[in-house]
Order: structure tokens, then sequence, then C-alpha cells
């Protein structure tokens, strides 16, 4: 597989193949890893659904850290997480290049939602043009429901923003606000306020209370939704769980995790599309 240090990892693999085989360590104690991602992730099943069979086949738990993707990231440079699960390819990328990530591999996409209330104060439903839309909810000053927590849906909404040529920031307080929450607390709030917000499609999905909210925006490109996994570098950490790690990796980017993380659905939608066979889109 490509972007290994096939050199590195050579030497384990015999004995990978008899700790995956036994699913115990050496020293006889139950194996885990500790697994960064996003709230989307976790809240809307995914992890409750594959998990299960990534466990039954090697024995190795996994223990999920489910904050935002700038979180997930900050607790990964503390050497608090083996394996990364994040959407925010940017990011992502920079915390490989700084040595931080051995390497990036592609697991799977959904996109992005604009959801505002019925009454569309800034008349942007059924529009294709993400840009479009946030122009017109800034001139018509409407309210708009940010995240504000360096979550990966965060910094996606903030470089829409700054595609559209609008600094948001300034309106901070009147028809722009921050919650610094996680997206259910986000969406609650924007359902209170009757207010636009840009939502993952998993969360939107699987979440409850949508009030008077609804899609009024979907299929722009720009609103593609990449999800990245990332083995921690033991060369900086070396308590890191590199054998269990790269299992885990190995595990989701095979036909049987493709076939897993395709297969989850929600009332029919697949929420999350696989694609480690896929070329990188940008």
């Amino acid at each position: 597989m490509s972007g290994w240090k096939h050199s590195r990892y050579g030497a384990g693999f015999a004995l990978l193949a008899v700790l995956l085989t036994f699913g115990i360590s050496a020293r006889g104690e139950r194996r885990f890893i500790t697994l960064a991602s996003t709230t989307s992730t976790d809240n809307s099943g995914f992890f409750a659904a594959i998990l299960p069979l990534f466990e039954k086949k090697t024995g190795i738990a996994v223990r999920v850290v489910a904050v935002g993707t700038g979180q997930a990231l900050s607790l990964a440079r503390k050497g608090d997480a083996d394996v990364l699960l994040v959407h925010d390819r940017v990011a992502e990328e920079r915390f490989v290049a700084e040595g931080w990530g051995v390497a990036r591999f592609d697991v799977m996409y959904n996109d992005f939602v604009l959801v505002g209330p019925e009454a569309d104060p800034a008349s942007v439903r059924g529009g294709r043009d993400a840009l479009t839309a946030l122009r017109s909810i800034a001139t018509h000053e409407s309210a708009f429901v940010s995240r504000g927590d360096r979550s990966g849906t965060h910094k996606a909404e903030l470089r829409l923003w700054k595609a559209a040529v609008i600094d948001p920031v300034q309106a901070s307080g009147t028809w722009y606000r921050e919650t610094g929450s996680g997206m259910g607390a986000t969406l609650n709030t924007a359902v209170a306020m009757e207010a636009y917000t840009l939502a993952d499609r998993a969360t939107w999905s699987t979440f409850k209370n949508h009030g008077s909210l609804e899609i009024v925006l979907e299929g722009d490109e720009r609103l593609f939704n990449p999800y990245g996994v990332i083995l921690v570098n033991p060369e900086r950490h070396p308590h890191v769980k590199e054998e269990e790690g790269r299992a885990f990796i190995e595990w989701l980017l095979s036909s049987e995790g493709q076939a897993a993380t395709g297969s989850f659905r929600k009332q029919g939608q697949v929420l999350f599309h696989p694609n480690a066979a896929h070329p990188k889109r940008r």
C-alpha cells in the first residue's frame, strides 16, 4: 500500500499476524487503540455499526474520542490518540507534512448541506451555488449559526465564506452567531433561532429535532466532504500502538471495511460513501 514505510513495518508483519490471530498482546492484556474522530461519525451511529466487525475479526478494541476535527488533531499532536479519522483534508495533510502522522488515506466521503427555516428569508432554497446562497444570507442579514469550534465543518464553512469574499466574523453577535459547540448543539440553536447553518449530511440525517429547518441547498461540488485516516507517528510518540493502529487502517481500507462503510444506512440512505480505491478529489 503506497504511503507506508514498508521497511519500517515489514519486520513486524509476522508478529502482527500472530497477534491478530489470538487478539491479545504478548503480556496477555486486552489490545486496543484510541481513535480520535469527529462527532458526525460517532453520533450518526457509524462506529457502533462497523467497529464490532473489526473487533470480532482482530480482537482489537477501539476506544473512540469523538470531538471536532481541530480538537482531534490537537489530541494526536499530544500523543493522546493512536489513529485519526477526521474531515479537514488541508489540516490533515499539514499534520502529516509536519511529521505528526505517518500517511493520510482517503476512506469515505459525504457532503455538507445548507439548512434553513421553511420561511427562507434569504431566498436560497433550490439553488446549487453555495457562495451565492451565503452572499444572499449576508445581504439580508438573515440569522446564521456557526459551530465556531475549529471542527472540520467549521473550517469548511469558513472556506466558503472566504470564497464568497465575506467576513462573517465582523457580524459576530448580530445575524452571525457562533456556538463554540458540536453539530448537535449548533443545530438545536439554529432550530430555536430559525436560522441557517451548515451541517454534514450524516448528522442532519440522524438529527431528531429538525423543527422548521429543512435542506435549502445541496449538490454544490464545494460541499464535498472527504474523510481521511492517519496513523499517529510513533517516532514522535513511542507509546503509539503502531501495529494495532496499522491493523485498523488496513481493515478500514480493505474490501471488507469498505463494504461495511457503504452498508451503513439510515432510512435507506448511505451516510458515508466508501472511496479508499478512488483518487483524491480536490
